[in-house]
Order: structure tokens, then C-alpha cells, then sequence
């Protein structure tokens, strides 16, 4: 029986770490822009920003968007290259923030955030089997016992759920303006390196669907 217990236990871990899944929930784009922007970031250089307090995060996140923008020419800036890990100890100005950026020669600004993080606890039920006991059993008690007692009760147990709510948003490095953004959930991501390898490919997949990117 406890192996049964740790059989489940096992593959509940297992489906939370492999069924890691990113969808991108809404998405905007300026409706000035929208029709004629199409494709027109392709050589353009994009100041990326992961802003967030994990260095990790922030490392490997910035790392594969720069790599996801290189695959479609687009020259990427990455903030870890440009701001020190004490440069968000304290709020900069405006203009200490834009003069850096700036100075980068990028085009655009993408900005990655957390803006909330949900966890929820589920049980899991258990399987239940009753017995066709009509049909009898003609091999003793004991041999019935020690055949059904793997399989009569089969116990549940609790999974904890975690889903992150993402913002992305691409501003315009000279006006400030708003060009696009995309909100995005992502559940139960099992370890850093799954959500980076998935994130990016989605965001860029929104892109190409609204027109920023070329297919």
C-alpha cells in the first residue's frame, strides 16, 4: 500500500512539473500603430527589462527573449548589461532610467512583469472499486483478501496548484508611447528553466498574430 501512496504521489509531482502550460489571456495594441506596423520591427534593436528582483529570473528570462529577438534580426539590448543588481535597491528618476536606455541605442523597451501569483490547494480523489462479488470467489478468503486489498481503496491526495499572472509591454524608447502589451497566466511552471524556454515562444507567437512580427 505505501507504494501505491508513493506511486501517486510520484506522478502527481510529475504532472505538475511536466504540465507546465503558458497562455497569453489579452492583448492590446495601439490603434494608431495597428495596420502599419506590420513586420516593421525586423531589424530594429529592443531594450529588454525583466523587472523583477530575481536575478535568476531576470538572467535567464532576458537571455532567451535576446535569443527569440536574434532569430528575427532584431537586436537585443538586455537591462542585466546596463543595470547592476543595487540599481533597483532605490527608485531611479526618470531620467537616470531613460538616459541609460536611451544611450543603448534600442528602439523600443520590453518590459516583463509579475503583477500577481495565485496558489490553490486541491484534493485529489481516490479510486474506489467494489467488488462483483455475485460472481464469488473460490480460491479462500486469504487469496481474495491478499488479491483485492492493492486495489480496493486507492487513497487521495492534495496537490497545490500555482499559477503567475505576467504583463509584457513594448514602449516606444522615444515618445514613452505604448505600442502593445499581453497579459499572460502560466500554471504550475515546475522549475524557472520551463518558463523560460516557453514564455518567449508564446509572446512571440502573440506578436505575430497581432502584426508586430512577421510569421
Amino acid at each position: 500500500m505505501k507504494k501505491l501512496i508513493t506511486s501517486h504521489l510520484v506522478l502527481a509531482l510529475l504532472l505538475m512539473a511536466c504540465g507546465s502550460s503558458t497562455k497569453i489571456t489579452a492583448s492590446w495594441i495601439d490603434p494608431s500603430i495597428q495596420g502599419q506596423r506590420q513586420g516593421e520591427t525586423a531589424n530594429k534593436s529592443v531594450f529588454i527589462a525583466s523587472l523583477s528582483r530575481n536575478m535568476e529570473v531576470r538572467t535567464k528570462l532576458e537571455n532567451e527573449l535576446a535569443a527569440q529577438a536574434a532569430q528575427r534580426n532584431i537586436k537585443a539590448i538586455k537591462s542585466i548589461d546596463y543595470f547592476k543588481p543595487d540599481f533597483y535597491q532605490r527608485l531611479p528618476t526618470e531620467e537616470q532610467l531613460l538616459q541609460i536606455i536611451r544611450q543603448s541605442g534600442a528602439d523600443a523597451i520590453l518590459t516583463v512583469s509579475l503583477i500577481n501569483k495565485e496558489s490553490e490547494t486541491r484534493y485529489i480523489r481516490g479510486n474506489s472499486y467494489t467488488p462483483f462479488t455475485r460472481f464469488g470467489w473460490y480460491r479462500g478468503f486469504y487469496s481474495y483478501y491478499n488479491y483485492m486489498y492493492p486495489i480496493v481503496y486507492e487513497p487521495g491526495y492534495y496537490v497545490t496548484d500555482k499559477t503567475y499572472f505576467l504583463e509584457t509591454n513594448l514602449y516606444d524608447t522615444a515618445t514613452e508611447q505604448l505600442l502593445w502589451s499581453a497579459q499572460s497566466e502560466t500554471v504550475n511552471p515546475g522549475s524557472i528553466d520551463n518558463f523560460v524556454n516557453d514564455y518567449p515562444k508564446q509572446l512571440v507567437a502573440q506578436m505575430v498574430k497581432d502584426g508586430l512580427l512577421r510569421q
